[in-house]
């Protein structure tokens, strides 16, 4: 069992908490957990690979209650712009905390934005397209791979493919599942994830569970703007901008 500091473990809890609400009902929370949990552990680069099971035990449940929504062939013409992002970000991952901590500050900053371009924008939503997927899906992958932050710019994408409340849930929940599952090799092989880290993750495994029960009870309450069209989120959307303050004091103490 790591030798935290009581503050660390509450905040651990409450991270491990909005990534099972994130999972299951209100993905735009999910990006709050990365610059938190970099502050839990005190190392940008160590905290990807701490952060991974809690995600991971957070997919099983979103897989399990939404099993039979998910729309798989959304994700095709997706999947290998993630691959080459996730080679990248691999590569990265070679590097401390001192090149990554601002290089997950920027990817933060960066979902920001894509937040606000969406908020403002008349028509936020683009056209289909190679370029299209092979953009998002490189970010995604390079996202995913060096902060387990690719949550946004998922969210985007899925928007923009029409899908019901439960589908957008149910694909995003067996993208990142997949997604999570490949990238333990990585971390194993790159010393982020071990015997303490995983001793960390047991012990928030009640938290994790407490909000992916949440989660589904939101996204039961949640009203569908319109048939065949996943909900605008405005409330998922405003928790997006409260990360962006600490991406920014990652950036500057590196």
């Amino acid at each position: 069992m790591p030798d935290l500091p009581l503050w660390k473990w509450l905040l651990g809890a409450f991270c491990a908490f909005n990534v099972g609400v994130a999972k299951t009902g209100m993905p735009g929370l999910g990006i709050l957990v990365i610059p938190l949990f970099v502050l839990t552990v005190g190392d940008a680069r160590l905290s990807a690979g701490w952060l991974l099971p809690v995600l991971m035990s957070a997919d099983v449940f979103a897989v399990f209650y939404y099993r039979r929504h998910a729309a798989a062939r959304r994700l095709f013409s997706l999947m290998p712009w993630v691959a080459v992002g996730m080679a990248i970000g691999a590569w990265v991952l070679r590097y401390d905390d001192r090149v990554l901590r601002p290089i997950v500050g920027i990817i933060i900053i960066s979902m920001l934005v894509l937040y606000l371009v969406r908020k403002r924008t008349v028509n936020p939503l683009p056209a289909d397209g190679s370029a299209y997927s092979g953009f998002y899906g490189a970010f995604a992958g390079f996202a995913t791979m060096v902060a387990n932050a690719a949550g946004p710019i998922m969210n985007v994408y899925l928007l923009s493919r029409r899908l019901t409340r439960e589908e957008f849930v149910a694909t995003g929940a067996w993208f990142f599942f997949l997604v999570n599952l490949t990238k333990v090799p990585v971390y194993v092989k790159h010393g982020m994830i071990s015997q303490s880290s995983l001793w960390f993750d047991a012990g928030l495994l009640p938290a994790t569970i407490s909000g992916a029960l949440l989660g589904r009870k939101l996204l039961e309450v949640m009203p569908q703007k319109r048939k065949g069209r996943a909900p605008r989120r405005h409330s998922l959307e405003e928790h997006r901008s409260v990360p962006a303050a600490g991406a920014v004091r990652f950036a500057r103490s590196s």
